[in-house]
């Protein structure tokens, strides 16, 4: 089994995939990294919906400002033209329909795209939050998770056993491993790790994938 990305390999794959002057927002945990990993060619405005607009990546040591902070409370920048605003504002944009994509976590997404990513039942997480309103208004949603449980359970399953964010939502899975886009046809795999056959990837997947004609092995940098 080759070496699976590490959480910032993933992030910097899902920025690869984040077009030019995109309007992008990203969830709470791990696509928070998606920020430090932009290709430098690109111009892409980042949105919290704490009411932020041109939210920039993590600050430097010794540069951190207390009361800049995104909807996780982690510290952020501001970049040359950022602005803040109300957030009845922010989730005006949300549910507008003026945001292109959103990057999520998951912990279960079905073979149609539904997402469950709110709550394992047994935890204490305040509510689904804004990501109910992310799913529903972004028009595309990228989702950045481990392919596996901690426990080796599927995340890709049949149908969602855990509460629902949305249905029919997602657009494509980052995770450990492989890419995979979702649509009327099923999961498609776009790219796998090299060396990672894809029956072992099939064995780790809760749904039958289907192998695209272009896949390409997926890499990243050494990154940690």
């Amino acid at each position: 089994m080759p070496e699976p990305l590490t959480r910032n390999q993933i992030a910097w794959r899902v920025g690869r995939d984040v077009p030019d002057g995109s309007f992008v927002n990203l969830g709470i945990g791990m696509p928070e990294l998606v920020a430090n990993f932009l290709p430098e060619d690109r111009e892409i405005v980042f949105q919290s919906e704490n009411g932020i607009l041109g939210m920039g990546p993590r600050p430097e040591p010794g540069e951190e400002d207390e009361e800049l902070v995104n909807a996780g409370k982690k510290l952020v920048t501001l970049l040359p033209g950022g602005s803040f605003f109300h957030h009845a504002d922010s989730f005006a944009m949300i549910r507008g329909g003026h945001i292109d994509i959103c990057v999520l976590g998951a912990f279960q997404i079905s073979e149609t795209g539904d997402l469950a990513n709110w709550t394992t039942g047994n935890d204490a997480l305040p509510g689904v939050g804004g990501a109910m309103d992310l799913v529903a208004g972004s028009k595309r949603v990228f989702i950045m998770t481990t392919h596996n449980t901690k426990g080796g359970d599927p995340k890709i399953v049949k149908e969602c056993t855990l509460p629902l964010t949305g249905k029919g939502c997602v657009s494509t899975v980052y995770s450990d491993i492989a890419v995979i886009d979702f649509g009327p046809d099923g999961p498609i795999v776009r790219e796998k790790l090299d060396g990672l056959e894809f029956d072992e990837l099939q064995e780790r997947t809760g749904v039958p994938l289907r192998l695209a004609n272009d896949w390409q092995p997926l890499e990243a940098p050494a990154l940690g």
